[in-house]
């Protein structure tokens, strides 16, 4: 699998680029905030329909923008497809497949699969459960897309159980058919909570357990003379749910689970105005020997165990059939020289490699391959990314389009490429 073309257009620091890119290894070389990153999050996007970076849409759209638009062309196996994203600032985003609209954005999930290494997979181990819980339905998203649906039917429910929750201790206070109406809307809400909840988990349970044993497997190569390490769910709903092999035949024992821990703490959820019992406050407990590694794993096993969450996700997207795109943003620059070898040496054989770095001195010497430049320019006071020229790519230019190598962005003809500054919004969440 590899991506041919990526097109984008008001993506965060890019008002507009075309990428004509081939199997192998490209690497994007430049400054930190010149928008190197952004190239791979619009891919990853595209995989996943989200950013590994910030929990909401409206931060890729560019300033001033109403949306932002990916169209990326994805090659596995001699069969071509077209996902193209509108993105909106506010308001529902939209989606096509080879130029036809599809009715839900998630219909395109599973036409690119992809794995992202980032120096942000740290908090993978550091963390709150949060990113770990995302984590898992990242890899849910691309493995089973169809449960990518219930969860974002989950969030829709616990949303709207939360609202509620937040407004009946006191309607509870004044008793009455309000306080009725309160306790049957929450009825109705539980049931829903408890079904959503348990296709969610069934589906994470499922993916751990394919998982783990990659992730062992990757922990022993990169540090095997370390404490071994285990992955395993922790669900706020009991070890019940814990101990399941998930799947669609675990559904309705942890569905039953579920609604009977609700109904257990509904009196201290009321008091809190919290809903303390679903997949969102479940974590991936990861352990060195018998200690957690929160906490307790020195800078290099952590560093270790992150790596080996990526590298054992590429093996199990490798196992379902998939030659994933493996995109490595900025990692090389945060590993010592042994775990840089150990990742060049697996990223190697994949078949398209797509790699940023804020100087080429980080990449090891390995690791061969196209490379780009990414600079800045200052349009009016308004600074965007585009591609610049660079020692082994030709150049050339015409009026208003510039050709390196495969790759044109629209550009003013007599505009200088800057080198200092940042065409995108904040990134911070």
């Amino acid at each position: 699998m590899f991506v041919r073309e990526l097109t984008l257009h008001d993506f965060r620091s890019w008002p507009q680029i075309h990428l004509d890119l081939q199997p192998g290894t490209t690497i994007f070389v430049g400054r930190n905030g010149f928008g190197k990153t952004n190239l791979l999050e619009s891919l990853f996007y595209t995989a996943t329909l989200r950013s590994h970076r910030v929990s909401s849409d409206a931060p890729l759209v560019r300033s001033g923008a109403d949306a932002a638009r990916i169209v990326a062309t994805v090659e596995n196996e001699g069969r071509e497809l077209t996902v193209e994203l509108t993105v909106a600032a506010q308001g529902a985003n939209r989606a096509a497949v080879n130029t036809r609209p599809v009715r839900r954005t998630r219909e395109v999930l599973g036409i690119l699969r992809t794995v992202l290494f980032a120096p942000e997979d740290l908090a993978l181990v550091r963390g709150d459960p949060g990113e770990r819980r995302r984590f898992i339905d990242e890899l849910v998203a691309q493995l089973r897309p169809m449960a990518a649906g219930a969860k974002a039917d989950y969030d829709r429910v616990l949303r709207q159980r939360s609202a509620l929750l937040k407004s009946a201790g006191a309607a509870l206070r004044r008793g009455g058919d309000q306080a009725d109406s309160v306790l049957s809307t929450l009825d109705v809400w539980d049931g829903q909570l408890a079904d959503l909840g348990a296709q969610v988990t069934a589906a994470r349970l499922a993916v751990l357990g394919q998982l783990a044993p990659h992730v062992v497997a990757a922990y022993a190569s990169i540090a095997p003379h370390s404490r071994p390490v285990r992955v395993s769910y922790r669900s706020a709903a009991g070890s019940a749910v814990d101990e399941s092999a998930g799947g669609d035949g675990a559904v309705d024992d942890i569905r039953a689970a579920i609604a009977e821990q609700l109904a257990a703490v509904r009196t201290k959820e009321i008091e809190r105005g919290l809903c303390l019992v679903g997949p969102h406050r479940d974590d991936l407990l990861l352990e060195l020997g018998d200690d957690p590694a929160k906490g307790f794993a020195s800078h290099g096993e952590s560093w270790s165990l992150a790596l080996s969450l990526r590298l054992g996700s590429v093996e199990l997207l490798r196992a379902d059939g998939v030659e994933p795109v493996i995109m490595l943003d900025d990692v090389f620059a945060e590993l010592d020289v042994a775990r840089r070898t150990k990742l060049a040496e697996f990223t190697a054989s994949a078949d398209q490699l797509l790699i940023t770095a804020a100087v080429a001195e980080d990449i090891p010497d390995q690791v061969v391959g196209r490379r780009i430049r990414v600079g800045v320019v200052d349009d009016d006071g308004a600074r965007h990314s585009v591609i610049t020229d660079d020692e082994t790519i030709g150049v050339r230019e015409t009026t208003g389009v510039r050709e390196t190598g495969g790759v044109r962005d629209t550009i003013g003809a007599d505009e200088e490429v800057g080198d200092v500054g940042r065409g995108a919004r904040d990134d911070a969440e």
